[in-house]
């Protein structure tokens, strides 16, 4: 009989292990302060020309009037909604539906062609990120300043500096939470209840609500919003190819770096590491270690470099907006001028003919929207009456909606049945942007068999005798 193998066990005696080391990993990125240095240029006249215009239109829209009215006013209590001339009701969400398809394969093309500029240039997050910004610079200083004021910690200078700072930050908010519910609740009672100091509940939650979320979101989390919060920055990469536009940094013409000065190699490449690619970025990233998530494609690196290489006598377009197959297919000695992108690729297209078939059918439902909507229903009490032998009668409840902004005068007819009378009446009138309920009754003119006979109640304008509605019913002779 074979005796088992058996491995003798040390003693713990005789080892002496070394303790095994444990470290806690976080889930949870440490958030480290950033301090912001302004930049200048052509990118970053853009980026605030997109703020002026899209605050003015934010700001300045609610005031504007139209037939006597604010031109544009989302009424959500009275349940209508004013774009100018253009008056919708809830069941005219189809158009909303349209809209938001349509924004959605916008930002998709956008995104294909020019990477994340939509969140550079135009996202609400990024445009007022932009303005605490400009109000931090001129309350705390500088970055340097900022930075000495954080070092020194919490002394007179920056207690002052820092409160006005935040009071700026809580102003700007508080006007802009007004306006935002300016676009929902009318301007003139807004401005009513400022006097008096009193709003609607909705309305003073409308504006709590937007101008502290923007004030937290703005002001204290900036970046961090979009790096934990915002789905687009992750889900973007699906809609990049070689061929889409992002910030890239030229690793043939900068690399390896080196510092200026008397000692630098003669055949050094551009970049001189000065740092101001990542002092300049709002996210703090460096795009030198190529394309990140928390990029937004604000091309503030690419102002600052271009800077530089101005003042180092160098060609521009070390960092700049390029795509991968540029950058591939770049020789050493174009690197100065970059290849034209290729925009009219499948996807391109794709999303450029979504976007042109939704506006159509958006174009086309507007064209074909009618003035007034009529729905006939049948009343309930008594369904048939009998006034006279062989003589029926029945009630019909009429709901009109005068989606125009004019009094409507109208005449109401029965069609595709001539042995079908309306008892005599006045006509409808119809209130600008007004609706009703009116009953009609309809009657039988000649002797019927009994059954069901179908036939169409149509209004026509009284002025030029267009129909403007019609809807088929259903009168019911018993037998």
């Amino acid at each position: 009989m074979i005796a088992p193998r058996i491995t003798p066990l040390m003693m713990a005696a005789m080892q002496t292990p070394s303790a095994p080391q444990y470290r806690t990993i976080s889930i949870y990125t440490k958030f480290d302060p950033v301090y912001v240095r302004e930049s200048q240029g052509r990118f970053t006249r853009l980026r605030w020309f997109c703020v002026l215009l899209t605050q003015l239109v934010f700001f300045c829209t609610p005031w504007l009037q139209w037939n006597g009215r604010q031109a544009v006013l989302l009424d959500m209590a009275a349940r209508k909604f004013y774009l100018f001339g253009l008056i919708l009701y809830p069941h005219d969400l189809i158009y909303l539906a349209l809209l938001l398809i349509v924004c959605a394969f916008g930002l998709f093309l956008v995104t294909t062609i020019a990477g994340r500029v939509w969140c550079g240039y135009g996202c609400p997050q990024s445009v007022y990120t932009l303005i605490m910004m400009w109000i931090e610079n001129r309350t705390e200083g500088n970055r340097s300043h900022r930075m000495r004021l954080a070092r020194e910690g919490w002394t007179t200078e920056r207690l002052l500096r820092t409160g006005s700072k935040h009071a700026l930050w809580l102003l700007f908010s508080a006007l802009a939470g007004f306006t935002f519910t300016a676009w929902f609740v009318p301007a003139s009672e807004l401005i009513s209840g400022l006097q008096q100091w009193h709003f609607s509940a909705g309305a003073a939650t409308s504006m709590l609500l937007y101008g502290g979320l923007m004030y937290a979101n703005a002001g204290l989390m900036r970046t961090q919003f979009c790096r934990y919060l915002c789905p687009y920055a992750r889900f973007q990469g699906s809609m990049l190819d070689q061929d889409s536009l992002i910030i890239n940094y030229d690793n043939q013409r900068g690399e390896p770096r080196a510092k200026p000065g008397a000692d630098r190699p003669a055949g050094a490449n551009s970049c001189i590491d000065c740092g101001l690619c990542v002092q300049v970025c709002p996210a703090g990233i460096d795009i030198r270690k190529g394309l990140q998530h928390d990029c937004t494609a604000c091309a503030a690196c690419i102002d600052a470099c271009d800077h530089v290489m101005d003042k180092l006598d160098l060609p521009r377009g070390l960092i700049s907006y390029s795509s991968a197959r540029q950058m591939q297919n770049t020789k050493p000695e174009q690197t100065a001028r970059k290849l034209r992108p290729r925009l009219l690729r499948p996807r391109v297209l794709v999303y450029s003919a979504l976007m042109l078939l939704m506006c159509l059918s958006a174009g086309v439902l507007l064209a074909k929207r009618d003035s007034v909507r009529m729905h006939v229903q049948t009343d309930r009490m008594p369904a048939v009456r009998e006034p006279a032998p062989g003589q029926f009668e029945q009630v019909y409840r009429l709901h009109l909606l005068n989606t125009r902004e004019e009094t409507g005068n109208y005449d109401l007819n029965i069609e595709d049945a001539p042995a079908l009378t309306l008892n005599p009446y006045d006509g409808i009138r119809l209130a600008p942007a007004g609706g009703g309920l009116i009953s009609v009754t309809v009657r039988n003119a000649v002797t019927l068999k009994p059954g069901h006979y179908r036939f169409r109640l149509t209004l026509r304008d009284k002025a030029t005798q267009q129909t403007v509605a019609s809807e088929q019913a259903m009168f019911r002779v018993p037998g």
